[in-house]
């Protein structure tokens, strides 16, 4: 079972490297400040969500990444996002990955770099178990989550249709499958 992991991406020429980890309580508030989901707009709807992710992880069924920008001189690493491997059970050949870039660091590569290493991990952490696939899903009014797909070696699949009220638009399914 795996229990706690950290990666890390690199810098890039205009963007500081980044540190994934899983969530703890004490990025209650950065989550709060940071997330775009308006469901968390609350310190106690934070501290609900990042207990979901602490379950995920004990479970073994999700694994949410707190996204950082790694800590430069006097400046302390900086809540930019989030990355996650969802929906992983052993013997089942796909998995679904999900991200959201915090609105301050959008633009900066924080997507593709934190999605990479989330991609380069699952599909060698969990090979073993079976997993072959990885699915990227997001509405079809999000173009830069196309553009995200795409810098990381996700191919265009197909159009879901929509399934209000949760999915009220329709989606793109991009796959990235492991390498043989």
């Amino acid at each position: 079972m795996i229990t706690s992991v950290m990666l890390e991406a690199a810098a890039t020429p205009t963007a500081p490297a980044l540190v994934l980890r899983p969530w703890c309580v004490e990025d209650v508030s950065a989550l709060v400040a940071a997330s775009p989901d308006p469901g968390l707009e609350r310190e106690d709807d934070g501290l609900r969500w990042v207990r979901a992710q602490e379950r995920g992880w004990a479970a073994g069924v999700r694994f949410g990444f707190a996204v950082l920008e790694a800590a430069r001189g006097a400046a302390p690493a900086r809540l930019v996002g989030n990355v996650v491997l969802k929906e992983v059970a052993s013997c089942k050949a796909s998995a679904e990955v999900g991200y959201w870039t915090a609105a301050q660091a959008r633009g900066r590569g924080v997507a593709p770099r934190a999605l990479e290493a989330l991609t380069v991990w699952s599909l060698d952490a969990f090979r073993a178990d079976g997993l072959e696939r990885l699915e990227l899903l997001h509405q079809v009014d999000n173009p830069a989550s196309c553009r995200v797909a795409a810098k990381c070696g996700y191919t265009y699949d197909r159009t879901l249709a929509s399934a209000p009220p949760a999915y009220p638009l329709d989606g793109h399914l991009h796959v990235r499958r492991a390498a043989a």
